[in-house]
């Protein structure tokens, strides 16, 4: 049964909890409502494939509250990624760094949402996507998760309610895994206005 927790102190304590004990949770973001697992319990990544169904070609992103975070657990962060975090974190941009060693890249995002940013600085960074069935439609509210898991509550342990989000256009990913910079994915934060501080593969 999937617990629907307040979006309060008590219940992000509660939904950190669950989630570095590897459980699956759902919360808002600035955007939709997106589901993760804790980047301390890598090894459930699995149970995140399944509960929506995804491919598992399909990489996941890191929801961090800082790029201090990134740093923290072995990716490169430089000096574009700084200067990019400083104009547009957290918000709409999403960031593909390179492991120490290049072989590896890891996408990361803060995002501007206080119960989101709460909850991930009690648990730790999140591997997060979307709150649905893949390919299904985006969820905005407590109820729509509730719904779009209403099958799976056993895999699914908590939502937050954290109330209405707004959708939105996905967010800008930017390669800095490459020189220069390269554009994955356009979204809010537009190809000029990334211009205006790193150099853009043409």
């Amino acid at each position: 049964m999937t617990d629907r927790l307040p979006a309060n102190d008590d219940g992000i304590a509660r939904a950190a909890e669950l989630l570095r004990d590897g459980g699956v949770v759902a919360f808002p973001t600035d955007t939709v409502y997106g589901v993760g697992v804790a980047a301390s319990r890598a090894d459930r990544i699995d149970a995140l494939f399944a509960l929506k169904r995804r491919p598992t070609d399909r990489r996941i992103p890191l929801l961090v509250a800082s790029l201090g975070a990134a740093a923290d657990a072995g990716w490169e962060a430089d000096d574009r990624a700084r200067e990019l975090v400083e104009r547009f974190w957290p918000g709409a941009l999403t960031l593909v760094l390179a492991s120490a060693d290049g072989r590896e890249t890891q996408a990361f995002r803060a995002p501007d949402h206080p119960v989101a940013l709460s909850l991930i600085r009690a648990a730790g960074p999140i591997f997060t996507t979307s709150a649905n069935v893949s390919d299904e439609p985006d969820t905005l509210g407590a109820d729509d998760v509730l719904i779009a898991f209403a099958t799976q509550q056993d895999a699914l342990a908590a939502v937050v309610d954290g109330g209405h989000v707004p959708g939105g256009v996905p967010s800008t990913v930017v390669d800095l895994s490459v020189t220069p910079a390269r554009v994955l994915r356009i979204g809010p934060v537009s190809p000029v206005q990334l211009a205006e501080v790193v150099a853009l593969a043409p």
